[in-house]
């Protein structure tokens, strides 16, 4: 009956201002009010790309092929699988919980560093609970109109119940990427409260005072920045678990290769063990690159498998970046493989089989590096360990001193990692120091405990490399000439000289 009332107002005015213009009267401001008029209702009514962006986010909702993600094609999250699993057993078997007087959950947030998965868990936990699954992003809510976020809002809650009965199912679960940009602390954004009202619109739907029997909706968020939640949102009753999605272990990362390596086929040489334990740190988007790539160089070189040696250059490409065509003067180019040298020796003096490989071909922003072999997925260090550190980043610094009575900018990185080990061991009260607070230690006293923890480290690595000068000067030589060298053949060289 509405609709019927506002197309008889439309066609009426529309008659009207058609028999002004036939009896002479100028229509042109008419013409323009009315037109502004329509903007404005359209952006109120978010019609415009944010309010299609949803819908086309939705459209996978309304496709009743079931998602074919499911918990077994995720690797490397075993204890974020089984905590998500648990949480979904309220979703599974609804009649067993209100037999038991469980409150059914509203929401599970997601908390991880960006590429480890927290997407693909949501689509997996819709495959899991037969449920609707709606995607969107906390940015498609927010736009400069007041009224519009908490209208998309109340838009996406619907449309996963509608998506839900069109399927024929009893749940939809509400995916909501980087989720702190509509859940915000309140208050930050005093001149645009338009962000306040679209999380209290997020906070009503979650509390269900607009829910239906009909269908159960739960809401999964995802955010690498839960420390700028609203505590509203994070409380009990709306995200009732928060589930920790972290970088991969050397198992996960395994496992992790392993699936993205199902439809590639490897040679039987390949050891993915080895590319796991040089990847600490990885999440599942960089080792999904790191197959990718290995396929493209395979086939950039013709190969019908992919190789343990294509493996490794991904690696590289994706720690680095792609080989750069700029090549420097041959001055700074033995200037670069003394450099390389000297972080090799010292890491190889210090941890013998610690060297990957070192090159002076430029990649990224790097115009040489030596690549170290990680020492197993180490989360905390002793303050030998960082001292080691500290000598490794300091070798090449010293190596061009000796061989060439000068040092470059080159080392200005090394020397930033060198101080960066040196806080740690400040203010983890492994220093001389004592334990400190770094709110009330004075930066004079720092800058000077870290200049002394430095120049030890400088003593030390002049003493190393002064002794084995004869043995770096030849593989330095054999590495301008070979451009790159591999672990194995910088051992075989250390092992000649």
């Amino acid at each position: 009956m509405e609709a019927y009332w506002k197309e008889l107002a439309l066609g009426s005015g529309l008659a009207l201002v058609i028999a002004l213009g036939i009896w002479g009267v100028d229509i042109t401001p008419i013409a323009v009010i009315a037109g502004l008029a329509v903007l404005l209702q359209m952006m109120l009514s978010g019609r415009f790309a944010g309010s299609r962006k949803l819908e086309a986010l939705a459209l996978d909702a309304r496709n009743p092929v079931k998602s074919m993600v499911t918990f077994d094609d995720i690797g490397g999250q075993d204890m974020a699988k089984r905590e998500l699993l648990e949480a979904l057993e309220f979703v599974n078997n609804r009649e067993k919980c209100l037999k038991l007087g469980i409150r059914p959950l509203k929401g599970i947030l997601l908390v991880g560093p960006p590429g480890t998965g927290k997407t693909l868990l949501a689509k997996a936990a819709a495959s899991y609970t037969d449920s609707a699954f709606v995607a969107t992003s906390g940015s498609s809510f927010v736009e400069m109109y007041a009224g519009v976020g908490a209208q998309r809002i109340r838009k996406v809650f619907s449309m996963g119940r509608q998506a839900a009965r069109e399927q024929g199912k009893g749940s939809a679960i509400i995916f909501i990427d980087e989720i702190e940009v509509i859940g915000g602390k309140r208050g930050r954004h005093s001149s645009h409260l338009e962000y306040d009202q679209t999380l209290n619109q997020l906070l009503v739907e979650m509390d269900g005072i607009n829910a239906t029997n009909d269908v159960r909706v739960l809401v999964v968020g995802a955010t690498n920045r839960a420390d700028l939640l609203d505590p509203a949102l994070i409380r009990p009753g709306r995200f009732d678990r928060v589930v920790r999605v972290d970088l991969p272990n050397k198992e996960g990362r395994l496992h992790i290769l392993r699936i993205h390596a199902r439809n590639k086929p490897l040679e039987a040489e390949v050891d993915l063990g080895k590319i796991a334990g040089e990847t600490f740190g990885f999440s599942g988007a960089h080792l999904e690159s790191l197959m990718n790539e290995a396929a493209i160089h395979a086939l950039r070189h013709r190969r019908s498998q992919i190789k343990e040696e294509d493996l490794r250059e991904a690696l590289e490409k994706v720690m680095l970046g792609e080989k750069l065509d700029r090549r420097p003067l041959e001055e700074e180019r033995q200037r670069i493989a003394y450099h390389e040298t000297g972080h090799a020796l010292v890491s190889e003096l210090i941890r013998n089989g610690s060297v990957s490989s070192l090159t002076v071909v430029p990649r990224g922003q790097a115009l040489g590096y030596m690549r170290q072999t990680p020492d197993g997925d180490r989360y905390l260090y002793s303050k030998q360990q960082l001292l080691d550190q500290i000598a490794i980043a300091l070798g090449g610094a010293i190596m061009e001193e000796l061989f060439f009575g000068s040092r470059s900018t080159g080392s200005k990185g090394d020397f930033d990692q060198a101080v960066e080990a040196a806080h740690q061991i400040i203010y983890g009260g492994m220093s001389s120091l004592g334990v400190v607070s770094k709110q009330h230690i004075l930066p004079e006293e720092v800058n000077k405990e870290v200049q002394a923890i430095i120049g030890e480290e400088e003593k030390r690595v002049r003493e190393l490399v002064s002794s084995h000068q004869t043995m770096a000067k030849a593989i330095a030589e054999e590495l301008l000439r070979e451009e790159k060298l591999s672990g194995v053949r910088f051992r075989e060289l250390l092992m000649a000289s």
